[in-house]
């Protein structure tokens, strides 16, 4: 049709306000099921490629098509990441998205609603490709289970088990944060607090006994499991982490470290019942790269 355009013809296209108006929606999609993302916004430029190659007089529902696109691009990323052997669960760590605990405004509000903290993306690592993207698409973005079906190609009483399978995981992993950012931020400020002054009694408190703690670094991901042991290196918080600012990390509490302005460290904290069950820090350089606060921060 003569009112679409390729990349660089410089013609108005129809297709291009919808993908400005959906692609922070597509790309928190494509986030939550590749947990990267670069990768993310590659899917939605992917998409993006192939609706310019597409006639939108043939496409019903613009958004609902880039949904589509995007949750299969995403599918086929995933059974490719799955079938390289050496790329075990334990070598990924999902991508940290920031944002300022004291700066949240209402745009940013729907959005944390969608959320659901590094400690679920881990969990989700461990699922299926079908499992992550029927969990993601219905549990998380409210899609129904016949619109789903089609992109993992199941029935849609197949779809509903995959979610089903996936939600049980979910739960049974014991991940699932408090809602209430409020109670979140008390048992954080509890754990920093005893941190700083050494309490060793006042982290067991806080810390769920099975606790575990992940931190990314350059080259691998370490993992702390038990209370005991994640409080006897949170002691040297005091002087490691001088400088710290509340943030939230993907939707749920959090810390960030800062030497000199910048971000060295994120911890994101997962909070179940008054307790933190999961901490996950994050110290790679590159990860961290391009995080920015407001120019008050510390």
């Amino acid at each position: 049709m003569s009112t679409r355009s390729g990349p660089g013809d410089g013609r108005p296209d129809p297709g291009l306000d919808v993908i400005m108006s959906e692609r922070r929606q597509l790309i928190n999609l494509a986030y939550r099921l590749l947990g990267s993302l670069a990768e993310a916004e590659d899917a939605v430029q992917d998409a993006w490629l192939r609706l310019s190659r597409t006639d939108a007089d043939e496409i019903d529902n613009l958004g609902g098509w880039l949904t589509t696109v995007v949750s299969r691009i995403c599918l086929d990323q995933l059974r490719a990441r799955k079938a390289r052997k050496e790329d075990s669960a334990d070598d990924r760590f999902p991508d940290p998205i920031l944002t300022d605990a004291d700066v949240v405004d209402p745009e940013h509000e729907a959005e944390l609603s969608d959320s659901l903290g590094l400690a679920i993306m881990v969990v989700l690592d461990e699922l299926g490709p079908a499992e992550r993207l029927a969990f993601v698409l219905h549990d998380v973005f409210g899609l129904a289970f016949a619109e789903i079906a089609p992109i993992v190609e199941r029935s849609t009483d197949a779809t509903k088990m995959l979610a089903s399978r996936a939600r049980r995981r979910v739960q049974d992993a014991r991940r699932t944060p408090d809602p209430d950012l409020g109670r979140q931020r008390a048992a954080v400020d509890a754990f920093q607090s005893a941190a700083r002054s050494g309490d060793f009694e006042a982290l067991l408190q806080v810390l769920d006994p099975d606790v575990e703690l992940r931190a990314a670094g350059v080259d691998a991901v370490a993992i702390v499991r038990g209370a005991a042991a994640v409080a006897s290196g949170a002691v040297s918080f005091r002087e490691v982490a001088p400088v710290t600012r509340p943030v939230l990390v993907d939707g749920v509490a959090g810390l960030a470290v800062l030497v000199d302005g910048q971000i060295t460290s994120l911890a994101a904290f997962t909070v179940v019942d008054g307790r933190i069950v999961e901490i996950d820090i994050v110290n790679d350089p590159k990860r961290l790269r391009g995080l920015t606060l407001p120019v008050d921060a510390g």
